[in-house]
């Protein structure tokens, strides 16, 4: 029996502008807001699903050459996520602060407890209003933290990296998954398209002069 149709939406994904504008909007002079920053740096760096992001632990963060983030995944499947130079030194500031104050949970909550869902779409919501004002697109986004995700795969894939790394990266059970990637991609597309002979050229045929058919007589 064949499967039920249904409708697939295009993934939804941010722009690299909508994405500064998000990451600037925490008050990073304050406690709270420097955990918002390093909460969505994160997630928009590593790709990791919510429930990933808020069961990291100290331990959990290797810092140093060969930086990563390990995390437990669906299927209680562990993977190691390498981390960039920006989450890096972020990650180094951020557990020196809190070396002594929270050790059990990474990027705690106000009373030293893990984020809870809710509470990440929250401030993801809070700092995606912030960004608003100076990235008018976003108004018409739905950000969610799984949208942060998506934006992951779609940087990745638009630097070139394979399909199977991808999936590998984000903890996709099937490489299948990150086909909706390839299908949201406008710019991908536009490129190739861009590639392609012009649609009102004309084709003509191919007349040798004189000299040319001198030349093949002689061979």
């Amino acid at each position: 029996m064949p499967g039920k149709r249904y409708d697939r939406n295009l993934v939804g994904f941010l722009a690299p502008g909508e994405v500064e504008a998000i990451l600037a909007a925490p008050d990073r002079s304050k406690w709270a807001g420097r955990r918002d920053y390093l909460l969505l740096l994160l997630a928009v760096q590593t790709g990791l699903r919510v429930s990933e992001l808020t069961a990291l632990r100290p331990e959990d963060v290797t810092l140093g050459s060969g930086a990563h983030v390990r995390c437990m995944g669906k299927g209680r499947k562990e993977r190691c996520v390498p981390l960039r130079k920006e989450a890096t030194a972020a990650l180094r500031a951020w557990i020196a602060e809190n070396a002594e104050r929270h050790r059990n949970v990474l990027l705690p909550n106000a009373r030293g407890g893990k984020l809870s869902t809710d509470g990440v779409q929250f401030l993801l919501a809070k700092h995606a209003k912030t960004a608003s004002k100076a990235c008018p697109s976003l108004v018409k986004k739905r950000v969610s933290p799984h949208v942060l995700r998506h934006t992951t795969a779609m940087d990745l894939l638009r630097h070139g990296v394979d399909r199977s790394v991808i999936a590998l990266w984000l903890g996709h059970e099937s490489m299948e998954t990150t086909q909706a990637y390839l299908t949201a991609d406008l710019e991908m597309k536009q490129r190739a398209l861009a590639k392609l002979e012009p649609g009102n050229a004309k084709l003509g045929l191919f007349r040798p002069d004189d000299r040319l058919l001198a030349f093949l007589k002689g061979l």
